[in-house]
């Protein structure tokens, strides 16, 4: 399961990035337990969920904001072209809809959670 935000200056080359880097990050087990596969090596597929909270702004107060997130005009176009740049690279992609209140359930089988940022580039 992939939550994808876009945030505020975030643009396509990024999500084309960030979709190829998902594509071939080696973090799945090989038959000797090591963190050798990619998700298409192993047989895998994505579920990519927009996730425009991931942007929230808590330090002060009590209520979190959410200025930092990319218009949602925007913000859909970037969560498109990050779906779409994983599905050219022949993963098999499946997505919530966008800015709905869905509920998901996640079974987290670690170790890997991941936080990929366009300012740590």
């Amino acid at each position: 399961m992939i939550l994808f935000c876009a945030e505020q200056g975030d643009i396509e080359d990024d999500a084309t990035f960030f979709a190829h880097k998902a594509a071939k990050m080696r973090i799945f087990s090989d038959s000797e337990g090591k963190t050798n596969l990619d998700i298409a090596q192993k047989g895998g597929k994505m579920l990519v969920i927009s996730q425009f909270t991931l942007a929230a702004v808590w330090r002060s107060g009590n209520r979190p904001g959410f200025s930092r997130a990319e218009a949602p005009d925007r913000a859909k176009m970037l969560y498109e072209k990050f779906c779409t740049v994983l599905r050219a690279d022949g993963i098999h992609v499946e997505t919530g809809i966008f800015a709905a209140d869905m509920k998901v359930h996640l079974i987290n089988d670690g170790p890997f959670t991941i936080v990929m940022d366009s300012r740590d580039i």
